[in-house]
């Protein structure tokens, strides 16, 4: 085997997924467990006015997100998934918890236009 980029970058990406697993599964944690809403929906460093409003939808999605990340590890270290699959698994899992944070924390903070009420 030659080592490249392409093999540099896989392990990148497989050794990424135990900490941001553990983080994830973490965050489900305290919403869940601890009730702990300070990491609901931030923007800017800025909790929304209701977090806990935001607080299970925040939590179901870390918890998924730390799933689908220790059954990638799991399915890779046990040699059940080929490459093409466990790298699509954790590339798209990764995404889309980038894309939904952002999503959910611009829904929690409402914009507010026109004027300034008093």
């Amino acid at each position: 085997m030659i080592f490249n980029a392409s093999i540099a970058m896989t392990w990148i990406l497989f050794l990424a997924l135990f900490p941001m697993a553990f983080i994830w599964l973490r965050r489900a944690y305290r919403v869940f467990i601890k009730k702990d809403h300070s990491e609901v929906a931030l923007k800017r460093g800025v909790a929304p006015p209701n977090p806990k409003k935001w607080a299970p939808v925040v939590g179901l999605l870390n918890l998924s997100a730390g799933a689908v990340c220790i059954a990638v590890i799991i399915g890779v270290g046990l040699g059940h998934w080929h490459y093409e699959t466990w790298t699509a698994m954790a590339g798209t899992t990764i995404w889309l918890k980038v894309f939904l944070d952002f999503i959910i924390s611009r829904q929690a903070h409402p914009m507010n236009f026109g004027r300034k009420k008093s």
